[in-house]
């Protein structure tokens, strides 16, 4: 039997279906008080290589496994993540510093993204029928599109959403009947390895169909160039990201990157109902996981005619926002997931300062936690206006109207997702044309992400699209049979 991921224990990793052990193991330590939380296995180059031939050779076999055999498995997932609720979220919280009570919110994703994929893996590649006698040569003609595997994806997932991003990566693929091969964050291995546990509890899914592999980043080059392993699913740095993409430009990547979301309150967003719920949902997601979120709000660009109410509202929701520790049901703000992230974030806020930013609230390190900050008056040209903070601080810049609002957030090098405050549906519309990123929230912070939906960005926030259905279309192609001599 698979073991549980109880905090402190040693764990096994998952090679070709099965539970083994390396020669070497690493540490997994809390980022709140630096104790051990669990001992992982680390994959030897034979092992690795075992994973990578066994998903290679197992490609057609799992491409013709039944849809119900991968709908079940990925139902029994979904099922057993809300029986362990408890104990997988403690696991989250205790590797990644997450509050306990956006871990149990992460666990509860993965059980929808399960239950998303075994609803897709019923409904998936039934094929279109188009009939090709349109024109005379296509008489009697008509051409069936199916979606046919790519080949065996390497998925590398991120620390801020240890298990969630883990789903997004293995349930997409195994509800298409495609080989994956997992590398989890070394930082948060832990919450990967839990779903191995569940897929071994299922019967029918060939061996070598999946892999967790906690696997070096020093020993990821080999992997990426591997030529049995065609498609590349990426959620991480901009940086990263495009490294990868360009080390292999004929591999199919989807980058799922950065961004510096930004939160538009437009001047018909005036009541003060309206101000409360923006202050709200802007505090709120600013510092959520610890601003640990590509979607979490950086910058806010409020219309002149609201910004003098709305500053302070930010300001006292933010101080409102309870710090300390994440298993804590009331803490609403961890530390980040490294003392040397919360060094980054301070150097950027001091440099902001320094270049004439004023600092409203927060601007305090202790150890791995930073303090909710926010900033205005931050100048164009610093770090962070530019980049992803990657941390709970909060810009607010004044802005005269509804075209210097959308085009401030255009500025941004990034274009993940967007919130626009507004009652106004003819410029929620305007909104969804003009501003250059992958999703536009209204009514709400960009933050807001239902796993069903499509995920991903545009500009340098990456390529491709997440959630479950459009996933499992990166992860396929579509392949057209046309039938000739028929009496349509």
């Amino acid at each position: 039997m698979p073991q549980e991921k109880t905090v402190g224990a040693t764990h096994a990793f998952w090679l070709a279906g099965r539970q083994v052990t390396g020669e070497d193991t690493f540490d997994v330590t809390s980022p709140w008080d630096g104790r051990l939380v669990g001992t992982v296995g680390v994959p030897t180059d034979a092992q690795v290589e075992e994973a990578v031939a066994a998903a290679y050779a197992v490609r057609d076999e799992f491409a013709a496994t039944p849809a119900h055999v991968r709908a079940a498995a990925l139902d029994h997932v979904s099922r057993r993540l809300v029986e362990r609720t408890e104990e997988i979220a403690q696991l989250i919280s205790a590797e990644n510093g997450k509050p306990i009570k956006w871990a149990r919110g992460e666990v509860g994703r993965a059980v929808s993204v399960f239950r998303f994929a075994a609803e897709e893996a019923r409904r998936f590649n039934g094929g279109e029928a188009q009939r090709l006698d349109t024109d005379l040569g296509g008489q009697g003609r008509l051409a069936l599109t199916r979606r046919f595997s790519k080949g065996v994806v390497l998925g590398i997932a991120p620390f801020n959403f240890p298990l969630n991003l883990c789903a997004h990566k293995i349930a997409p693929a195994i509800a298409a009947g495609v080989p994956i091969i997992l590398k989890p964050a070394p930082a948060t291995p832990l919450s990967g390895l839990v779903i191995g546990d569940l897929l071994a509890e299922t019967e029918g899914l060939p061996a070598g169909s999946w892999s967790i592999l906690p696997v070096a980043n020093d020993k990821m080059p080999a992997l990426v160039q591997d030529e049995r392993l065609p498609v590349i699913s990426f959620t991480g740095s901009e940086k990263v990201g495009y490294a990868i993409m360009d080390s292999v430009p004929r591999k199919h990547c989807t980058l799922e990157l950065g961004g510096n979301g930004a939160a538009v309150v437009l001047g018909d967003y005036a009541s003060d109902a309206d101000l409360d719920w923006a202050a709200t949902r802007i505090a709120t997601f600013s510092n959520y996981q610890g601003g640990q979120s590509c979607i979490s709000v950086q910058r806010v660009i409020a219309d002149a005619s609201v910004y003098d109410r709305l500053l302070p509202r930010i300001v006292a929701a933010v101080e409102a926002q309870a710090t300390g520790d994440p298993s804590d049901a009331k803490t609403d703000v961890g530390p980040l997931v490294s003392e040397d992230a919360a060094k980054r974030v301070e150097s950027w806020v001091k440099e902001a300062v320094e270049a004439g930013a004023t600092l409203l609230t927060g601007g305090d390190r202790d150890g791995a936690s930073y303090a909710p900050t926010v900033l205005t008056d931050v100048p164009a040209d610093a770090t962070i206006s530019r980049e992803e903070v990657f941390g709970p601080v909060l810009t607010v810049q004044k802005v005269d109207g509804e075209a210097e609002a959308f085009a401030a957030v255009n500025e941004s090098k990034y274009g993940l997702q967007a919130g626009v405050f507004t009652h106004d549906l003819q410029v929620a519309f305007r909104a969804h044309r003009a501003l250059e990123v992958g999703g536009v929230v209204v009514g709400d912070v960009p933050s807001y992400r239902a796993d069903q939906m499509p995920y991903g960005g545009a500009k340098q926030s990456g390529v491709g699209r997440e959630g479950v259905k459009f996933a499992m279309d990166d992860y396929t192609y579509e392949r057209v049979l046309v039938l000739t001599g028929l009496a349509l």
